[in-house]
């Protein structure tokens, strides 16, 4: 009966969670799904039901597999910089010769992470202009002329530099995730290390990667599936540009509802993007274990 009663009673403290999560994340869910099988637009009255006409669409589409294309690429570069860099960063700052100064590097590293993206694209904008940005100038004053470029102008080179801008941004935020990590490393750890001679490189290995690997698994995944939700960077810097050879799945999305007035065409890309996180969210619970009974 104690059971019973408690089961109830946990069920009760539940149901607001419960009902919250499907009024404004399952039912929406559901609903994007529904329309994807339709052709309407905003202020259409009625809605055509179409099938799978929009999913056959879009997978003929070259326009949608450049976007997978640069979103996996970001993703890529993401990790290595924002999940390898940021830990070799953190490692470096943990160190006893570093310790001193940690904190103006912490807040050095972080403060871009918290600055509105619509003010660093615009500064970044400036930076990468080809006439008067620091980048070109910089180059030319060292005599350097023939690799000035026209960063965010040049089709092969745009998308690397709009990556580029959000390693540099975003790095900060997990070099200091990694650092709470390691500050919860027992020292003993370190001390029976340097008892076995180990190196600082041989401790990182040793020592600091087997403790913060929980970490790093968190830091992987808000960065990886970070990079197939990815909008604002690009809108910003090129809006998919030049040439559309920068399109990712958010602003094709977005130039599907709000330019073309295709919302069955837009829920259709929304939903792949749904389908593409959660594949990536399910690896993760995989990865971690939390799906193991204890």
């Amino acid at each position: 009966m104690n059971v019973f009663r408690n089961r109830r009673l946990a069920s009760l403290y539940a149901l607001p969670a419960l009902v919250f999560v499907s009024v404004f994340v399952l039912a929406p869910l559901a609903l994007n799904l529904y329309y994807s099988l339709f052709s309407f637009n905003a202020f259409s009255p009625n809605k055509t039901y179409i099938g799978f006409d929009n999913f056959k669409r879009l997978f003929a589409d070259p326009v949608f597999y450049t976007a997978i294309r640069n979103n996996t690429l970001y993703a890529v570069i993401s990790f290595v910089f924002q999940v390898g860099a940021a830990l070799v960063i953190a490692a470096i700052l943990e160190h006893k010769l570093f310790q001193k100064m940690q904190p103006f590097f912490r807040t050095v590293f972080f403060i871009p992470s918290v600055i509105s993206f619509v003010v660093i694209g615009l500064l970044w904008q400036f930076i990468y202009n080809p006439d008067t940005g620091i980048i070109n100038l910089g180059l030319k004053a060292l005599g350097l002329h023939a690799l000035a470029q026209p960063w965010l102008g040049d089709s092969n080179l745009a998308i690397y530099a709009a990556i580029w801008v959000s390693q540099w941004q975003y790095i900060g935020y997990n070099v200091m995730l990694f650092l709470i990590a390691m500050h919860n490393i027992p020292k003993d750890f370190y001390e029976a290390a340097d008892l076995d001679g180990a190196g600082p490189v041989r401790s990182f290995f040793a020592v600091t990667l087997p403790s913060v690997k929980e970490m790093i698994l968190v830091a992987s995944m808000i960065t990886v599936l970070g990079a197939y939700k990815l909008f604002d960077e690009i809108y910003i810097l090129t809006s998919g540009g030049p040439g559309r050879s920068t399109e990712v799945l958010g602003t094709m999305l977005y130039r599907a509802a709000f330019r073309n007035d295709e919302m069955g065409y837009a829920a259709s890309i929304a939903t792949v993007v749904f389908v593409i996180t959660m594949l990536l969210s399910l690896c993760q619970i995989k990865l971690s274990g939390t799906a193991k009974d204890d």
